[in-house]
């Protein structure tokens, strides 16, 4: 079976696609299936997509073809398109960060991977060695609350350099139980999909017992407002979006298992910044 993307970006639409592609999969059995990008395709969206493949190809033979030579050579050069049989391209220009596939016991690995195909690149705002810390360790505290509460098999992570518009798209994606079940199971409450996601970005609020812990989330939150960047994130049936000028929140028509946070960062920033509390790699959403 050929199924053929539409044009797909990271606007809730986009994200919404291939949610849609993932419930399809999921309700049919192929013995042969090819997904043909055909169109645009924003690169850090290969996390959520091979996220998606993976999962399909434990009991199908998925193939991926990418007509177009401009979509499949950033395909290429991230490094995604190497798991579907095709020739990893050295990126000349720097402006992909890799798409990686890592199991949850691989945080080292993770933590490298943010600080060198992220934070390091030349095009991410200048910051001083204590931000840069602090927005190392709320990332890695993304991937750390994947690894325990999540359940899931791989965390995935992708992202792009759009030069023109002054920009890096980072992304992270989670199989597993997401915001609601997870927060509704820890405290016996009743929270949608949207609720759980806003609880989950106050500063402090942490399922984990015993220890402080969800301070990077908001630490990210408020990096990315200043920064005037955007952060998205998917779980179950919610969706929130918070930019430097508003917030916005939907129900997905279908729910996503497990987690997806989209990061936005603007690269023509030259400001300093001095953000509020401190956070480490234990103190875990």
């Amino acid at each position: 079976m050929e199924i053929s993307l539409p044009s797909i970006d990271n606007s809730r639409e986009g994200y919404e696609e291939l949610i849609a592609l993932n419930k399809s999969l999921e309700d049919s059995f192929f013995d042969d299936i090819e997904i043909n990008i055909s169109h645009w395709f924003s690169a850090n969206l290969c996390a959520l997509l091979g996220c998606i493949l993976d999962k399909a190809a434990r009991c199908n033979n998925v193939k991926v073809s990418v007509p177009s030579e401009k979509t499949r050579r950033i395909l290429q050069k991230n490094g995604f398109l190497a798991y579907f049989g095709y020739e990893k391209i050295y990126d000349y220009y720097d402006t992909t960060v890799r798409y990686l596939r890592l199991k949850p016991n691989e945080e080292r690995f993770f933590n490298e991977y943010v600080i060198k195909e992220l934070l390091r690149k030349r095009k991410f705002p200048i910051v001083s060695d204590k931000l840069e810390k602090k927005i190392a360790e709320s990332i890695c505290e993304i991937f750390v609350n994947a690894q325990i509460h999540s359940e899931t098999d791989y965390i995935y992570a992708c992202g792009q350099f759009f030069p023109r518009e002054n920009k890096i798209n980072f992304i992270i994606v989670d199989r597993g139980l997401g915001f609601r079940k997870r927060i509704n199971s820890r405290f016996s409450t009743n929270f949608s999909g949207v609720e759980a996601i806003k609880w989950a970005l106050g500063s402090g609020n942490s399922t984990k017992q015993g220890v402080p812990g969800g301070i990077g989330l908001a630490i990210l939150k408020e990096f990315i407002n200043l920064n005037r960047g955007k952060v998205q994130i998917i779980s179950d049936n919610g969706f929130l979006q918070i930019d430097s000028q508003s917030e916005a929140s939907y129900n997905l028509d279908e729910p996503f298992a497990g987690t997806v946070i989209h990061m936005e960062f603007r690269t023509d920033d030259n400001n300093s910044y001095i953000l509020s509390g401190e956070i480490g790699c234990n103190d875990i959403f």
